[in-house]
């Protein structure tokens, strides 16, 4: 199962990339996160972050493993707890105007989260549908206004 959304902000590329590289500002841009913390590394590859996130009304805790780090660009990680691994990326690039030329300090965010789950988890994914297109849906919000705010 998986959830895509894209947001386009006024912003510069390096200010959004170094805002959602950080990834315990999820807790300012993802509705569900109580709380994100680093546990290891510098925001690069192999830096692990522990994020608590409410899903369902209940509160699941997944360890994050950065993936990919290539800076102004591509930030990914892999999310594993006992019923699902997660695959977030998130890939960022100059906005587009109209005519298909670059609109100067305008970022394009898209989100991609990818869900397996495990277990008899398996059986019950495809009732979670509505739940994370809602899910995508408050992120997408989040992450547009979260944006829209940087300094």
């Amino acid at each position: 199962m998986e959830i895509e959304r894209t947001v386009t902000v006024d912003q510069p590329v390096d200010r959004v990339f170094a805002y959602l590289s950080d990834f315990t500002t999820t807790t300012e841009w993802d509705p569900g996160t109580v709380r994100t913390d680093r546990v290891s590394g510098e925001g690069g590859v192999g830096t692990h972050y522990r994020n608590v996130s409410k899903f369902l009304g209940r509160e699941t805790e997944l360890d994050y493993l950065v993936v990919e780090h290539e800076p102004d660009h591509r930030f990914a990680l892999r999310g594993e707890n006992a019923t699902v691994v997660a695959h977030d990326t998130m890939t960022i690039v100059p906005a587009a105007t109209r005519s298909g030329t670059t609109a100067g300090e305008g970022t394009t965010v898209t989100y991609r989260a990818e869900f397996e789950f495990k277990g008899l988890a398996r059986y019950v994914a495809p009732l979670l549908s509505p739940a994370l297109k809602k899910l995508g849906d408050d992120a997408e919000r989040g992450l547009r206004e979260a944006l829209g705010k940087l300094e």
